[in-house]
C-alpha cells in the first residue's frame, strides 16, 4: 500500500499545480482525525485546499462537486464509487470501508481492502501513512492516528503498522478494565461509565463506593487512584469485582483490553476519552470544534469539553427513552425505532451501547432507526465478535429499496426515505427470521 501512497503523492503534486483541492471527510472520530492529519500535512506541503466535514455522501451532494477541482475523500467514498463514474474531477479516496463497485478510471483509491492479507486500518491511520510518506516532520501527527484507530474500534488488532504508529506517537499501553477516562479518579470514571454498563454501579454513587470498597481500593490523599495508576494486583481485584457485578451480562473479552495513554495538549490523556469528545462535538452539530480541537486549538478544547457534557446528557436521555420504548424483539435481534425522539447523529452510539449491554447476548443484532432532515438513519450493530454480517443483512433489505449500505460486518448503517419506514422494518424482520432458520 505504501507504493500506492507514493504514487498518490506524485499524482496529487502534479495535478495541484493548476487545480484547486477540496477535501471531504466523515464526521466521526476517525474522519475528524483523518481531516486533522491531512490538513496539517497539506499546510506543511504548502498546498491550498478547503475542507468540508459531512455525515454521509449522498448522490445529490456528490454531483454538486462535479467540475475541475481535485476531490479528496477521507474515511468515506468506497461505498459511493458509482457516484463518481460520470464526474470530470480527478478523485482520490483514502478509506478503509468495504468497496461496493468497480473503481472508476477517474478515481485513485487507497484502501487496505485492496491488499490481500493486510491488517485492518482506520482512515486516520491511512492518512497518517500518507502524511509520514510526504514528510518525516509529520510524525508528530501519529497521536491523531492512534485516536482514530481507537475511535473506529481497531485497537484490538495491533498489527505491524498500528504498532509502528503507536511507537511513533510514544503512546503508553496498559492492560486493564476498558472504562474511560482511565486518567481520572476511579469513582468518577465508574459512576459515568455506560460502556460497559455495570449494574448497580453506573449512575449510582453509592454503588460505585461499594464496588471500590469490595475491590479493596482505598480513598487516599483526598482522592481515589485513576485506573492507569493501579498496580497489577489492584487492577486484577477491580476486574474480578466488576465481572461479578456483570456476571449475567458483559463478556470479559469486551471489558478487558489495552488502555492507550497519549500526550495531548502536553497532558497525559486517555485515547478513548479523546475519541469520545471528538465524536460528541460532531454528533452535536459542531464538527468545526472537533477539528479545531484535534489541531490543538485551546479555545476549541474548552468548547469541546462543554459540548461533551451536553452530549452525555443527550445520550442518557436517549437511553432512558429506549428503556421505556416498545421494541421489536425477535430471536437473535432487536429493532428500536427512535423516530424523532432520538437524534440521528447519536442513534449509532445508542445502538453500540445497547449491543454491549448485559441484555444483549453474543451474536444478537441491534437495529436502530431515527429520523433526520431528509429521511431515516439506520444503524446496525452486532453484539460480541461472532455472528451474522450486519452489513449483508442491511444490504439484502436496503438495496432492493433503492438505497445503499456502508460499514463493516459488525457495524453498518444506511439511509432510507420515511415512506419506506414500515416496509424496511417488515423486510428486515423477514431477512433476520430467515437467517435464524438457516443457522
Amino acid at each position: 500500500m505504501i507504493k500506492k501512497i507514493k504514487e498518490a503523492i506524485e499524482k496529487l503534486d502534479e495535478l495541484s499545480k493548476d487545480k484547486t483541492i477540496k477535501v471531504i471527510s466523515h464526521f466521526d472520530t476517525d474522519g475528524i482525525c483523518s481531516a486533522a492529519i491531512f490538513s496539517r500535512a497539506m499546510e506543511r506541503w504548502e498546498k491550498e485546499f478547503s475542507i468540508k466535514i459531512v455525515k454521509n455522501l449522498d448522490e445529490q451532494f456528490v454531483k454538486s462537486l462535479d467540475g475541475e477541482d481535485i476531490l479528496i475523500f477521507l474515511d468515506l467514498g468506497s461505498g459511493s464509487l458509482n457516484y463518481f463514474k460520470e464526474m470530470k474531477n480527478k478523485i482520490f479516496v483514502f478509506d478503509h470501508h468495504e468497496i461496493c463497485d468497480e473503481v472508476p478510471s477517474n478515481v485513485f483509491l487507497i484502501n487496505p481492502v485492496l491488499h490481500s492479507g493486510m491488517e485492518p486500518l482506520s482512515g486516520a491511520a491511512i492518512c497518517y501513512l500518507f502524511a509520514k510518506e510526504l514528510s518525516y516532520e509529520n510524525k508528530d501527527l501519529s497521536g491523531l492516528a492512534v485516536i482514530g484507530m481507537v475511535g473506529d474500534l481497531h485497537e484490538k488488532n495491533i498489527g505491524r503498522i498500528f504498532d509502528e504508529i503507536i511507537k511513533d506517537s510514544e503512546t503508553k499501553i496498559k492492560k486493564g478494565l476498558l472504562i474511560y477516562p482511565s486518567t481520572r479518579p476511579l469513582d468518577r470514571a465508574l459512576e459515568y461509565c455506560s460502556n460497559p454498563f455495570i449494574p448497580g454501579v453506573t449512575g449510582n454513587r453509592n454503588g460505585v463506593l461499594g464496588l471500590l470498597r469490595d475491590a479493596g481500593i482505598n480513598f487516599d490523599d483526598g482522592r481515589y487512584k485513576a485506573l492507569y495508576e493501579l498496580d497489577e494486583k489492584e487492577m486484577q481485584k477491580l476486574i474480578t469485582t466488576v465481572m461479578i457485578r456483570c456476571a449475567n451480562g458483559s463478556k470479559s473479552e469486551d471489558m478487558i483490553g489495552n488502555l492507550f495513554l497519549i500526550k495531548f495538549f502536553n497532558k497525559l490523556e486517555d485515547a478513548r476519552e479523546l475519541s469520545a469528545s471528538i465524536n460528541a462535538c460532531s454528533r452535536m452539530g459542531y464538527p468545526e470544534v472537533s477539528l479545531g480541537f484535534c489541531l490543538g486549538n485551546k479555545k476549541f478544547r474548552e468548547e469541546a469539553e462543554k459540548i461533551y457534557i451536553e452530549y452525555k446528557q443527550s445520550l442518557v436521555s436517549a437511553l432512558r427513552y429506549v428503556d421505556n420504548l416498545d421494541k421489536i424483539n425477535g430471536k437473535g435481534y432487536v429493532i428500536i425505532n427512535g423516530q424523532d425522539k432520538i437524534k440521528d447523529t447519536i442513534i449509532g452510539t445508542v445502538a453500540s451501547i445497547i449491543s454491549h449491554s448485559p441484555s444483549c447476548s453474543e451474536g444478537k443484532i441491534v437495529i436502530a432507526l431515527a429520523y433526520n432532515e431528509s429521511g431515516i438513519k439506520v444503524s446496525a450493530r452486532l453484539s460480541g465478535s461472532e455472528g451474522r454480517n450486519v452489513r449483508e443483512v442491511l444490504s439484502k433489505v436496503v438495496i432492493p429499496l433503492g438505497g445503499e449500505v456502508g460499514g463493516h460486518p459488525r457495524a453498518a448503517g444506511c439511509l432510507i426515505s420515511r415512506e419506506k419506514e414500515e416496509e424496511f422494518i417488515s423486510e428486515v424482520q423477514k431477512v433476520l427470521d430467515v437467517e435464524i432458520v438457516k443457522v
